[in-house]
């Protein structure tokens, strides 16, 4: 994505000009737009007109039209986005308030005007015009007869192709009908392999499968590529690497990517760093259930006591159709980055986030909210106790400011870890 323009006012109203130049960026122009927004951009609209003898005929032209946004539809394996409203500004071929349907068309400016740019759309914004982010993981994952191509972008995991071929069982005394069978299906992965994968920009090419599969192909490819002469492949041999998955279906990729070896290796990627952090979130909640927790009303309330180290939050809760819906989670996010905590927006469409749309929010609580808790109780928690047990106010946490005050339970989650809950617990080990 390229950002030609960028006016934004202080009471973050105006607009922006961006060039999509992959289909990612659609991805990420789907996540910038929302109902109500202005869109100006270039489009082919069939015109009818009516000649002097009044026959009738019908053209397409293409002109440049400004819609007021009603509908938003996005095609996540071709990548296309496509654009309903109302036309909005005079123009010789479309009269106001006339119905339009956009495609978003790649190297093909457009201009996006809000009445209010929040911090998760502008940081969005860098996300797709940062030239580091690219496509640089790709994956084949298979077992016999079936593989699955895919690319791991920062923001999403692409199928880009489908490999199946029936492999005929073994017979005694004749395998032959079975080994043919498996060199035109290997032969399929590797013209798939080629076609699909760009090597100038991707980093490491994973090839996992059940059993030996992954190392019989990993054979083939390059003994093909030698008696072929394919310097591509040959140059581009120290990209493969062969990983073990327990099936050759798409959703063993997470599998994959959790693999510590395959962790090590992609350490700069963003890809590998989501599906950590899914996973020491995972860690944490089955061996310090009393640091990991989930749910809107817990998490406001511990922002609100500025408790917050981690936060990790699906994009869909950002395409809310409800514009107060969506602003508090905007205010989640900014409360917990002005209180120096990390946020982490899993996307969607990515192997990683398609598990955050079950649980919604995660969190991990800051090891000093639990500690000075334990370290100062005997004398903060009793004067806490006291002050509640005479219907003061409660106080703040140690080293808190004092406006600060720790958060009414909303309700005992899953295992009683709220932060009213911690307080108690600290209590009993720290008896007055």
């Amino acid at each position: 994505m390229k950002l030609l323009n960028k006016d934004i006012e202080k009471d973050n109203t105006g607009q922006v000009t961006l060039v999509p130049e992959e289909a990612e960026d659609m991805w990420h122009t789907y996540n910038l737009l929302q109902v109500g927004d202005s869109l100006r951009a270039s489009t082919i609209r069939k015109v009818q007109t009516e000649s002097t003898t009044g026959s009738v005929g019908s053209s397409r032209v293409r002109t440049t039209l400004t819609l007021s946004v009603e509908a938003i539809d996005f095609d996540s394996q071709a990548c296309q986005l496509r654009v309903k409203g109302t036309n909005i500004e005079e123009n010789q071929y479309v009269k106001m308030g006339a119905y339009h349907t956009i495609e978003l068309e790649l190297n093909r400016k457009f201009t996006l005007a809000k009445k209010c740019w929040d911090s998760v759309v502008l940081d969005r914004i860098e996300q797709a015009c940062d030239p580091v982010q690219r496509a640089d993981v790709a994956a084949v994952v298979m077992q016999e007869g079936l593989a699955n191509v895919v690319l791991v972008t920062p923001a999403m995991t692409l199928l880009r192709a489908k490999v199946e071929v029936t492999i005929p069982r073994k017979r005694k005394g004749s395998c032959s009908q079975h080994e043919k069978a498996l060199e035109r299906f290997y032969e399929a992965v590797m013209q798939a392999i080629l076609r699909h994968i760009n090597f100038e920009v991707v980093k490491c090419i994973l090839v996992a499968s059940p059993g030996f599969v992954k190392d019989q192909f990993f054979t083939y490819v390059f003994k093909e590529a030698v008696r072929q002469d394919n310097k591509v492949l040959l140059e581009n041999r120290p990209k493969f690497m062969l990983v073990h998955s327990s099936s050759g279906h798409k959703y063993s990729l997470k599998e994959i990517l959790c693999d510590p070896a395959v962790t090590s290796r992609l350490s700069d990627t963003k890809a590998a760093g989501e599906v950590k952090a899914l996973e020491d979130f995972y860690k944490m909640l089955q061996h310090e259930p009393d640091r990991a927790f989930y749910g809107i009303a817990h998490v406001e309330k511990a922002a609100d006591a500025l408790a917050i180290d981690t936060l990790m939050i699906s994009d869909k809760l950002f395409r809310h159709q409800d514009i107060q819906t969506r602003s508090r989670y905007v205010r989640l996010v900014d409360n917990v980055r002005d209180n120096g905590g990390n946020v982490r927006i899993f996307s969607s469409l990515h192997v990683s986030g398609e598990l955050i749309l079950v649980l919604v929010v995660f969190r991990f609580i800051r090891d000093r909210v639990a500690g000075a808790a334990d370290s100062d109780a005997q004398t903060s928690l009793s004067t806490d106790t006291s002050s509640s047990s005479s219907g003061g106010k409660p106080k703040a946490f140690p080293g808190q400011p004092r406006n600060i005050v720790p958060p009414a339970c909303p309700g005992p989650p899953p295992g009683g870890t709220c932060l009213e809950h911690l307080l108690r617990k600290a209590s009993r080990k720290h008896p007055v």
